[in-house]
């Protein structure tokens, strides 16, 4: 991965992005008016169990990138890439200066703030916190994967979900060995 210049300001929007949604799209949306260059960097988290594996979620985070780059040209170019382990040690390894965190509500809002200062502290890094549009701010991927698995109709989830998310979710949903379809019957016995 080449390294920024002084002068570039590049930004790392980081996240599990399982599965992205149209709130993410629409804070990566907002960044690229923010920034010089953007990745968007598909991580782990250990506490949440994953939908969609690391090459599922970067297929589709690069598909649907591709597709808001071609509809608004003008703004940051995006990459998209995954990482494991520390988000700041992949943004200074990306010569980020700068983390992007989506916030949709004041719950967010103290969560990102103490992580936001623990970076800045531990790592010299700064984090642009971008409120998304009110239509996404109840918006999380673990509900959204929560609906799916119980039944929810997923068509009802695309004012928030992106077409090719609503496949893929099909298409796990209809697969009895994934994780999606394991959660329905698991809440079933509860």
């Amino acid at each position: 991965m080449p390294e920024a210049s002084s002068t570039e300001h590049v930004a790392i929007y980081a996240g599990s992005f399982d599965p992205i949604t149209l709130g993410h799209l629409d804070v990566l949306r907002r960044a690229r008016r923010m920034f010089d260059r953007i990745i968007l960097a598909i991580g782990h988290n250990p506490e949440k169990p994953a939908l969609f594996t690391y090459d599922e979620r970067l297929d589709l985070a690069r598909h649907l990138v591709d597709e808001l780059l071609a509809e608004e040209p003008a703004g940051a170019p995006v990459s998209v890439e995954h990482y494991s382990g520390l988000t700041v040690d992949f943004a200074r390894q990306a010569g980020a200066s700068v983390i992007v965190r989506g916030i949709r509500n004041i719950t967010d809002f103290a969560a990102e703030t103490q992580l936001a200062i623990t970076n800045r502290q531990v790592a010299d890094i700064e984090t642009a916190f971008i409120v998304t549009g009110e239509s996404f701010a109840f918006t999380s991927s673990s509900l959204i994967k929560q609906v799916a698995a119980l039944g929810g109709s997923l068509e009802r989830l695309r004012t928030i979900v992106p077409a090719p998310v609503i496949e893929a979710m099909q298409r796990k949903k209809a697969d009895p060995s994934n994780p999606l379809s394991r959660l329905a019957r698991d809440q079933l016995v509860e």
